[in-house]
């Protein structure tokens, strides 16, 4: 395997850092952390333009059909600039999903307005008890005839207060045991009894939200894939997104990185640069040599997602999100150490990274949760 970007990819990322720089500039980031959507259509509309919606979308429904390291170049640029919005959400939670469990009359009806940006998705899966345990799924779907009634309360979701639809993971047969009787359901987010609040959160970049279910009903043409089997497909789009976060850490992690040792270099004190110092140096060496790991790891892991064995996608997704959310929030703390009081102040970037990171850090799956599931692959 070669984890070197070829020249396309290269240049997927050159547009993507231009783009990034020009139209979500830290001062829009700032912006859309105060703003209640996270985000403007405009921007939204020149994303869709780049094509960057539909690059891992199939051509016969509109996208570009890449590879998963495609897309991993450009979700690392977003992670350097932060930028907001419900692009993971719709295109790495939603369309994922939706590829991967989702019926041809599904698929066609959804995925094309996605890769064409004009409609917006998301997945409900956590709940008020669940931690950081993906498996945690007790929410009940009893069946009613021709289809099947919702009730109970999903947290955390991302972005649902601007999700034309979700996709919801419930349980339809009785039991603890992850993956055991669970069932995908597609429904609009305008559904009766389906109401949407948002959350206080750290990280104002991306919104999350609460969705209550109050005997919310869904037909059975609202089902992904077969009944009671949701939890493989779901399983494999959770891979895919687990290591598209990581892209995003490496990319954070990267620029955390870049303002610490730029600091480094014009902080005089004592009549030197800072970066002079052993104590200085040495963080931010640490700090270059955990980015530079985190990407090989990011690199291997979205390779493996697309033509690794199954055991070595579901490997090499754990490992890269136990490390790189790690190091996207070791290197945005060291940043914050480096600057000193200066890297405190709502006037500087960097805080803005370090609550991404905290938030990537537990967003699908928590490094320990991730580092259980090592265990379980190495021992099986």
């Amino acid at each position: 395997m070669d984890i070197k970007l070829n020249e396309e990819q290269c240049e997927i990322a050159r547009h993507a850092r231009r783009f990034c720089e020009n139209e979500s500039s830290i001062e829009y980031v700032r912006a859309m952390f105060e703003d209640e959507r996270g985000f403007t259509d405009d921007v939204w509309a020149k994303m869709a333009e780049m094509g960057w919606m539909g690059m891992r979308i199939p051509e016969s429904y509109g996208g570009l059909e890449l590879g998963l390291l495609d897309l991993a170049v450009v979700l690392e640029e977003m992670g350097r600039g932060v930028t907001p919005g419900p692009f993971f959400s719709t295109v790495l939670l939603a369309a994922e999903t939706l590829m991967a469990a989702g019926n041809e009359g599904q698929k066609a009806k959804y995925l094309p307005g996605i890769a064409a940006g004009e409609i917006k998705g998301t997945l409900a899966l956590h709940e008020p008890d669940g931690g950081a345990d993906l498996g945690y799924i007790q929410m009940e779907a009893r069946e009613d005839g021709e289809g099947y009634t919702l009730n109970g309360t999903k947290i955390a979701v991302p972005d649902a207060h601007v999700a034309d639809f979700l996709i919801c993971a419930a349980r339809t047969r009785k039991g603890k045991e992850p993956g055991r009787g669970i069932t995908l359901f597609l429904l609009d987010t305008d559904s009766p009894g389906l109401s949407v609040s948002t959350l206080p959160t750290m990280d104002g970049t991306r919104k999350l939200c609460s969705v209550e279910f109050r005997q919310t009903r869904v037909g059975r043409e609202g089902i992904l894939g077969d009944p009671h089997k949701g939890w493989k497909p779901l399983l494999r789009a959770l891979q895919v997104a687990q290591v598209a976060l990581c892209a995003e850490c490496v990319g954070g992690a990267q620029r955390a990185m870049e303002i610490a040792t730029e600091y480094a270099k014009v902080r005089i004190q004592f009549d030197q640069p800072i970066g002079a110092f052993q104590a200085i140096k040495h963080r931010c060496a640490q700090m270059y040599v955990e980015a530079e790991t985190a990407r090989s790891i990011l690199y291997w892991a979205a390779w493996a997602q697309d033509h690794g064995k199954a055991k070595e996608a579901a490997m090499s997704a754990s490992v890269a999100k136990a490390y790189c959310s790690e190091v996207f929030r070791n290197c945005s703390a060291s940043a914050i150490q480096v600057l000193g009081g200066t890297g405190f102040s709502w006037e500087h970037d960097i805080h803005l990274y370090l609550k991404r990171a905290k938030a990537n850090e537990m967003a699908l799956g928590d490094p320990v949760y991730h580092r259980e599931q090592v265990v379980r692959l190495l021992e099986g």
